[in-house]
């Protein structure tokens, strides 16, 4: 088939795109940045220049490719992180920008999907840890998201639900909504590079674990998130899917894990008061209080199986 990658260039796109030439489709990727195109070529993949925030040029871009099948990775979350990204996330830069690329970009491709005749539409969207403070620790893609959440995930979560909702309700195709867990492994914020954005700080301890540190996380490696894309591109009903790994867990125990894997000491305990002093009300309540996510039906419709079933293997094996 013809796939239109948008975000070839990110850190799944990189992944992706190759997987997807192996699998005998064609590939455009679409890169925001003309020095990049090289990259695309490189990857396998003919390039195409657009801005994912002009409505004009990302209509052109598709037109031109004319794809079967649009894949959304579009995000700005790389790049370091500030204390004041820690403690307002809706305020950064980065996250800011993502929010525009789930709303607009997401709207934007939609519009080109349909007027080219896309038969369906893949995006990215999160589930690292579910916002919902309610049920067991692990919820199912069914569970409500949280309906009042802290005013510093408010503008995120808007995103993630504009972007869930008008993926999966398009009248022109099927669309999917993958609720990726947190990202690990070459190339992402937790890897053994020494820039890493997440590994760095729980090098030099700055990562700490807030109170009990009961809030619970979904991990996924990038090769894992990579193949089950790689599935949903070619099956697969309409709807959300959580891909993640088959152990959700809490901070107290992934972290410590963690911090061994990247040859660090163990992560400090500091006291929920001061967690919320020092980094937010908003990282304080996804450190102690959020829920995880369960990947059954992704197993169970898709026919994935993560390679790394558990952070513990993956951690120790598959940082690179």
């Amino acid at each position: 088939m013809k796939v239109f990658v948008a975000g070839a260039t990110g850190v799944l796109g990189r992944s992706l795109v190759p997987q997807l030439v192996a699998r005998g489709h064609e590939v455009t990727g679409m890169t925001r940045s003309p020095s990049k195109q090289d990259l695309v070529r490189g990857l396998g993949a003919s390039p195409v220049v657009a801005d994912a925030l002009d409505p004009d040029a990302v209509a052109q871009a598709v037109a031109s490719a004319e794809p079967e099948v649009i894949v959304h990775e579009l995000t700005a979350l790389s790049g370091p992180m500030s204390i004041r990204d820690v403690r307002r996330p809706d305020r950064s830069i980065a996250a800011t920008m993502t929010n525009r690329l789930r709303t607009e970009g997401t709207d934007h491709l939609l519009a080109a999907g349909r007027a080219v005749g896309a038969r369906r539409f893949v995006a990215q969207s999160f589930g690292a840890f579910r916002f919902a403070r309610t049920g067991g620790p692990v919820l199912t893609e069914a569970d409500p998201l949280d309906p009042d959440p802290p005013g510093a995930l408010r503008a995120p979560l808007v995103g993630i639900l504009h972007l869930e909702r008008a993926v999966t309700t398009i009248d022109w195709g099927e669309g999917l909504a993958l609720r990726y867990g947190g990202f690990y492994g070459p190339g992402t914020a937790i890897s053994q590079a020494p820039d890493a954005q997440m590994a760095a700080p729980i090098r030099k301890r700055r990562f700490p674990i807030i109170g009990d540190g009961g809030g619970v996380f979904s991990h996924v490696h990038i090769e894992d998130a990579t193949a089950a894309t790689a599935i949903a591109v070619d099956r697969g009903q309409p709807g959300i899917y959580n891909i993640v790994d088959d152990e959700p867990a809490p901070v107290r125990e992934w972290l410590p894990v963690l911090a061994s894997a990247l040859d660090a000491k163990p992560p400090r305990r500091i006291r929920r008061w001061l967690g919320r002093l020092l980094a937010g009300e908003a990282t304080t309540l996804v450190m102690t209080e959020v829920r995880g996510a369960s990947n059954e039906k992704a197993k169970r419709e898709l026919g994935w199986e993560p390679r790394y079933a558990s952070w513990r293997q993956g951690f120790v094996q598959g940082l690179g």
